[in-house]
């Protein structure tokens, strides 16, 4: 386990090497200004010799190579750069986004993995009953739904027509952060949750469905079945365990598809988190931001699936004594 773990974190050094060089040559690649992004409106009224200083303030006048070399002895050092359109470290910046989206991620996910699997259990142990085709039709509606478009729809239904939830933001317009109530910030966070949860259930529900249809059309279940169990012991007793480890995986493997999810979900309904960065720091080419950002969520997905794969080898010790 040892030897795994590190041969895991090797490879995720080098995951965030590439993931690092890649993304720098696509900012470089962007036909986006960085000097003009950060002027904005202003850029007219701005001369050659202010842009100048601006452009060497930001190291924007050295070559791409050097930036790049600059960038990377900065982050060896434990340090993001500095952002250009908030004016504070990337390292805050992302740490505050982050905190506040990690209450829309995190209750996404695990809404997402337990209805998700719970469905698709209730599914594969009624195969081909009313309920498997009206749970699989859900799932396979909602994994081709764009986010975005959903996101939409809510806001129509329930905070334009029915006026049940807020129309955007973390909290009411006007209102400091800290005199926000708890009560509150459920609120607001009540409809992007339920959006994202619904576009997370589909993968989990097929994927745990497929496992207890094998399940059912195996001989473990033919011969419970003989013996006079129901299809429902055989999904409690054996099902469960028999999906679980693949839904997990599955779970944590699904953490980057929620945060482009949340992307476009923070988007829709204005909430101040980090997806709402990303878009921010891409349209106004704020590269020390939008670098530290793309690293983190590479980070945030690769320790998830090393989560997943070290709980995978502690419930099933001979996955271990297979690769090794």
């Amino acid at each position: 386990m040892t030897q795994w773990l590190a041969f895991r974190l090797l490879r995720l050094g080098l995951v965030l090497l590439c993931v690092a060089t890649l993304s720098f040559g696509l900012v470089m690649l962007s036909p986006i200004d960085p000097v003009d992004a950060y002027l904005g409106p202003q850029m007219a009224q701005v001369s050659p010799e202010q842009r100048a200083i601006i452009a060497h303030r930001w190291g924007f006048d050295t070559p791409p190579a050097a930036q790049f070399g600059h960038w990377l002895r900065q982050l060896l050092s434990g340090d993001l750069g500095w952002s250009h359109i908030y004016n504070r470290p990337v390292s805050e910046v992302i740490g505050e986004r982050f905190y506040r989206s990690i209450a829309l991620l995190g209750s996404a996910w695990l809404l997402s993995a337990l209805v998700g699997f719970v469905l698709g259990v209730m599914a594969g142990a009624k195969e081909g009953s009313l309920l498997d085709r009206l749970i699989s039709a859900y799932a396979y509606i909602t994994a081709s739904t764009p986010t975005f478009w959903l996101g939409i729809l809510g806001l129509l239904l329930f905070s334009v027509y029915l006026g049940w939830t807020p129309v955007c933001c973390a909290g009411p317009t006007g209102t400091l952060s800290q005199d926000v109530s708890t009560l509150t910030r459920l609120h607001h966070l009540a409809l992007p949750v339920a959006t994202l949860t619904l576009l997370g259930i589909a993968n989990i529900t097929l994927h745990t469905r497929s496992r207890m249809v094998a399940l059912m059309r195996s001989d473990i279940a033919t011969h419970a079945f003989a013996q006079g169990a129901s299809r429902f012991d055989v999904a409690w007793r054996q099902g469960l365990r028999h999906a679980s480890l693949p839904a997990l995986t599955l779970a944590f493997a699904s953490l980057g598809e929620l945060f482009g999810g949340s992307i476009l979900i923070e988007q829709v309904f204005a909430y101040p988190g980090l997806g709402q960065a990303t878009v921010e720091a891409g349209l106004r080419s704020d590269v020390p931001l939008l670098l530290g950002i793309a690293l983190f969520t590479a980070l945030f997905v690769s320790v998830g699936n090393l989560i997943a794969d070290t709980l995978y080898r502690l419930v099933d010790p001979r996955i271990g004594q297979t690769s090794s």
